[in-house]
């Protein structure tokens, strides 16, 4: 008897045929869990990619294409020659706005680490009250919306004299990015074995030279995920530029350029789309090339030491 209940399932224990079910239900379970997560990433994906393909392919099409075919390109209707006439266009000198926006892109993130890597270094290293409350007080700025501080900025700045200046406009973009920088950099300074410093205070080195020349080196994977982060918010960013230099400084970004070049004639998406493509190609290749060092950077801190 004992044999053929082993043999056939039908003749199984009660108790036997409960684990079976109970097994079965686990394997269902991370099943729909995959396929749920599928089908979100997949419906995410799309919301996403549309827009960008629908820029990519109306770059090269005429206006009636583009009208009656938005979503389609053929070889036909393919012609690189409005791109060209946005790269030589009077309106929107797309060379100028590069090195312009570049030129912002590296002075914010040079300021931004020369100002938040020190203070990080002594928020991590800390051991009071007071070193956990001045790092809550830099992460409450990632509350406050940027667009809420424009105003009194440029109050500060007009007293200043700084208003519709690159000097002005380089220390709004510096403070702005120093939340997240120091959030991650104390973070990551946090895993950093302490016996480097005092590796380093026994052959002599202060607590600065013994932060740039031995910690500072071991922080290039965080260093990494900030230069990412914060170039491609100074690149893409339209409101702050636009406010604080303004039309009347004559200097043009590349998202205030678009602006000055499309904005009277935004019916005509032969310069429309061409102009958004240049726009965002070198900050998409930019970010594409470096988005391992994102992922890698954000991780560090975690599993480092």
């Amino acid at each position: 008897m004992s044999t053929a209940t082993s043999l056939n399932p039908a003749v199984r224990p009660p108790s036997s045929r409960g684990r079976v079910r109970r097994s079965a239900g686990r394997t269902r379970a991370p099943l729909l869990a995959r396929l749920a997560r599928g089908i979100v990433l997949t419906a995410v994906a799309v919301v996403m990619i549309v827009p960008l393909y629908t820029m990519v392919i109306n770059a090269f099409k005429p206006q009636k294409e583009i009208i009656e075919n938005p979503l389609l390109i053929t070889p036909q209707s393919f012609t690189p020659e409005f791109l060209w006439a946005a790269i030589t266009s009077s309106k929107f000198n797309v060379i100028a706005a590069y090195g312009v926006t570049l030129l912002f892109v590296v002075l914010v993130n040079v300021c931004c680490i020369l100002l938040s890597a020190p203070v990080a270094y002594v928020i991590a290293r800390g051991r009071s009250k007071w070193h956990m409350g001045l790092l809550l007080l830099f992460v409450s700025g990632l509350f406050i919306p940027g667009q809420v501080t424009l105003i009194p900025v440029v109050f500060v700045l007009r007293v200043l004299g700084l208003i519709n200046t690159i000097p002005g406009f380089i220390l709004f973009e510096t403070a702005a990015t120093l939340p997240v920088t120091i959030f991650l950099f104390s973070a990551y300074l946090r895993s950093v074995p302490r016996d480097i410093d005092e590796a380093a205070a026994l052959d002599g080195a202060g607590r600065i030279r013994a932060f740039w020349t031995c910690i500072f080196p071991i922080m290039r994977p965080v260093v990494a995920t900030i230069v990412v982060l914060n170039s491609i918010g100074v690149w893409n960013d339209f409101v702050s530029p636009q406010i604080i230099l303004g039309p009347s400084s004559g200097i043009y970004t590349v998202t205030t350029g678009v602006y000055a070049a499309v904005g009277e004639f935004s019916t005509d998406y032969t310069q429309v789309f061409p102009t958004l493509l240049l726009a965002i190609a070198p900050a998409l290749v930019f970010f594409v090339l470096m988005q391992k060092h994102i992922i890698g950077g954000l991780a560090a801190g975690a599993t480092k030491g």
